[in-house]
């Protein structure tokens, strides 16, 4: 047999062998790793890969532990976790709901403002779900709320770390994609190719961020005027107003100014993702000694959790670079470049193909693993066929959060799942999230038809 044809067909059943592999439960860095060094072997035996090749996953991980962007990502985690930690979360989560209680649909409102900005603060969609699961979900079921309604609005809001920024998701995906798109514009004859830096991701993600929480909110509106019974409004004392203002500056205004601070500093170029995320985490430890929460005990809670985290993200990337690797190696990006060329509709064709593949992927795999999985893969493909870059990462993110909250295995549902009353049923919630799924599908179709919701604000602010 042609040893090209070989090692495309060896590259494609290692491809579907990590796939099973993962299916049964097998860790996902150490699957990656291992089966790809396992089908290493066997190209070699076939004759069909080098084992010399390697010797360049050195230099790869050396470049990633000296990367200053992906430096950004355990600080953000770290700001996170401590805002979650110190109960500030918590506290913004009650006072929202008591400011918009009075209205028809108005603690749901509240959840998805909330879940706006905790995604602005902490960007981990397991832990803004979980937080609010706890906290709001019996708190809506005590006022009178309709269950699917309030299990749809808390997974689509906890959904809105996938995307707002800073989402470390969009880290990894702008230092991808930065060098992806280098590397292609060279290839092109464009020696000095525009770089997409994080910032520029950041501020392509803004807008739709902004689109998504106005279309739940619509959609919170319509409920309460076509079905005012599914969110009922709360009756409020006048001790309660009295002591509403206080607890509101108390408790939204310092989140709000951090997360200003924060994305301000890099969507206006005053400071890198790195620069921005330690401002960050040092403002979310002076809130937490404002709350007399920064204790040693929270403080190595949080630390603990930031490196667990951290390690668990980069331990698959590195698993990662070896899949990359062999695959490349063996010709599977000229099989899946034959394979996309092909298909009909050209590029729309083809990035259709490749977002229903990520979609699927994402009832099985976290977002990291898909991106370190696929992005390498088929990015350098697209961008070949013309995708913008910056538009390509921010229809990712968004593809993502959709898979995330479909029914039935997007992660959201089974986080709220496990902090769930029994009294609201998993039927429930699958319903509850149908809804608010069409509803980001509208809003992926709209980005899909004005690419400028994407591209604009970076233009105007680069």
């Amino acid at each position: 047999m042609d040893p090209i044809l070989l090692g495309e067909i060896l590259a494609l059943i290692m491809f579907f062998a990590i796939i099973g592999f993962l299916l049964f439960g097998f860790p996902v860095a150490f699957t990656l790793g291992g089966v790809s060094m396992l089908f290493a072997l066997i190209g070699y035996w076939l004759g069909v890969f080098e084992p010399r090749m390697f010797g360049t996953l050195a230099s790869r991980y050396g470049g990633i532990m000296r990367n200053d962007v992906l430096i950004a990502v355990p600080i953000f985690i770290f700001m996170g976790m401590m805002l979650e930690r110190s109960g500030i979360a918590e506290q913004l989560l009650i006072t929202m709901g008591r400011l918009f209680r009075t209205m028809r649909g108005g603690l749901g409102m509240a959840v998805i403002i909330v879940g706006a900005l905790l995604a602005a603060s902490t960007g981990v969609v397991g832990a803004t779900v979980v937080t609010m699961g706890l906290l709001s979900l019996p708190a809506m079921l005590r006022a009178g709320y309709d269950p699917r309604l309030s299990s749809g609005v808390i997974c689509a809001s906890g959904s809105l770390g996938q995307i707002i920024p800073p989402s470390t998701v969009l880290i990894f995906m702008g230092d991808m994609l930065s060098g992806i798109n280098q590397q292609v514009q060279m290839q092109m004859g464009n020696f000095a190719p525009q770089v997409v830096s994080v910032g520029d991701l950041f501020a392509g993600a803004f807008i739709p961020g902004l689109m998504f929480v106005a279309i739940f909110m619509l959609y919170m509106g319509y409920k309460a005027w076509r079905d005012p019974a599914s969110c009922p409004a709360l009756e409020v004392t006048d001790e309660e107003k009295a002591a509403l203002l206080k607890d509101v500056v108390v408790s939204l205004v310092p989140p709000l100014l951090l997360i200003c601070a924060v994305l301000g500093s890099i969507l206006f170029g005053f400071a890198t993702a790195t620069e921005s995320a330690s401002v960050g985490a040092m403002g979310a430890m002076l809130l937490a000694a404002f709350k007399r929460k920064l204790t040693l005990a929270n403080l190595r809670h949080v630390m603990m959790a930031t490196a667990t985290t951290t390690s668990m993200i980069f331990i698959i990337l590195i698993g990662a670079s070896v899949f990359a690797l062999v695959f490349r190696t063996m010709g599977g990006d000229e099989l899946v470049a034959d394979f996309l060329n092909a298909l009909p509709g050209g590029t729309v064709g083809a990035i259709i193909f490749i977002m229903l593949l990520m979609f699927f992927l994402g009832f099985i795999l976290d977002t990291f693993e898909i991106i370190f999985l696929v992005v390498p893969i088929t990015a350098p493909i697209l961008l070949f066929m013309g995708v913008d870059p910056l538009w390509l990462g921010v229809i990712i993110a968004v593809n993502l959060q959709t898979s995330f909250l479909t029914p039935p295995f997007g992660f959201s549902l089974f986080y709220l799942r496990g902090v769930a009353p029994d009294s609201v049923t998993t039927r429930q919630i699958y319903e509850g999230a149908i809804p608010f799924v069409g509803l980001q599908i509208v809003v992926i179709a709209l980005l899909v038809a004005f690419p400028g919701l994407v591209t604009w604000l970076p233009s105007v602010i680069r």
